[in-house]
């Protein structure tokens, strides 16, 4: 009878142990499971991540390329060019214009401002509120009593104008009456790099040439005509009244677009704006950088 209780307690200790075990095994599988698991993710994380550096080591290689072109002839600096090329399993292209062909949020005048917004679908006395706004912002305040400050307290505004340059061009987004429409469609053709009150004739989009004062469409659509090669008194000539807002001068500061599309569909795109410098360390300054355009910011 003793002989039996000792195998029966023996029995249920070596059960124990044997139930033990399993849910150590159990617990093991379960961590090995979850451990490849987490080190799937992260090799698939860290693919995206080497590809999207890829990119940026491509997109860069296309800016310095880029301002290559600009500074190789210093006697003729272009106001738009674009090229490609292949660097290992990725296919990059080239874009890059000088940001003169946007209207200077900091230096344009009345007109091309209210002619800009004219274009874009504003009504005319709206357009032209819209220019005395931005003007009103970047114009430093006189006097104490500050009007501009005043309508943008009776708007229900916690804040006023800067009464200085925009330092960036969403801050358009906070000028009094501009709505988040009027400025999304305005900020393709705005720029605060280029420094110029006018625009570059021979790289401006047409919404940019149709917001210049003056300009009947018949003349515009002869100037889209003849702009690539031709001289700039005859430019001048079809442009009438309106020449006093172009210049053919290309700004210092220029905006690159870089498309890298690798192999297999992948695809990443740059934006950089950078400002030429009169230096042979450093040949250039870079002002702005954007990735994937359309849904990063600077």
């Amino acid at each position: 009878m003793r002989s039996f209780k000792i195998l029966s307690r023996q029995g249920a200790t070596d059960g124990f142990i044997v139930v033990a075990v399993l849910w150590i095994l159990a617990a093991l599988a379960t961590l090995a499971t979850t451990y490849g698991v987490y080190v799937n993710a992260t090799a698939f994380s860290l693919a995206g991540y080497d590809v999207r550096l890829q990119a940026q080591e491509l997109a860069m290689a296309g800016v310095e390329l880029a301002v290559y072109k600009l500074t190789e002839n210093p006697e003729a600096q272009p106001a738009q060019g674009k090229f490609t090329f292949r660097l290992g399993n990725a296919d990059v292209a080239v874009d890059f214009r000088s940001e003169s062909g946007r209207i200077d949020l900091n230096f344009a005048p009345r007109q091309l401002l209210a002619g800009l917004f004219t274009v874009l679908g504003s009504e005319p006395e709206a357009a032209e509120d819209f220019a005395d706004r931005i003007i009103a912002w970047r114009t430093p305040a006189s006097g104490n009593a500050d009007s501009e400050a005043f309508l943008y307290r009776t708007a229900g505004k916690s804040y006023g104008p800067r009464h200085g340059p925009f330092p960036h061009v969403n801050e358009l987004g906070l000028v009094l009456n501009l709505t988040p429409d009027v400025v999304g469609r305005a900020l393709p053709y705005l720029t605060v790099y280029s420094g110029q009150p006018e625009v570059n004739v021979f790289n401006a989009a047409p919404e940019v040439l149709a917001a210049l004062p003056g300009l009947t469409p018949e003349r515009m659509q002869v100037l889209l005509a003849r702009r690539d090669g031709a001289p700039q008194d005859i430019l001048k000539a079809q442009l009438g009244m309106a020449a006093q807002y172009v210049t053919a001068q290309s700004s210092k500061a220029n905006r690159i677009t870089v498309d890298v599309r690798f192999d297999g569909n992948r695809r990443m795109r740059s934006q950089a704006v950078v400002l030429l410098l009169d230096d042979d360390v450093d040949p250039f300054r870079l002002l702005s950088w954007r990735d994937d355009v359309g849904g990063a910011v600077d």
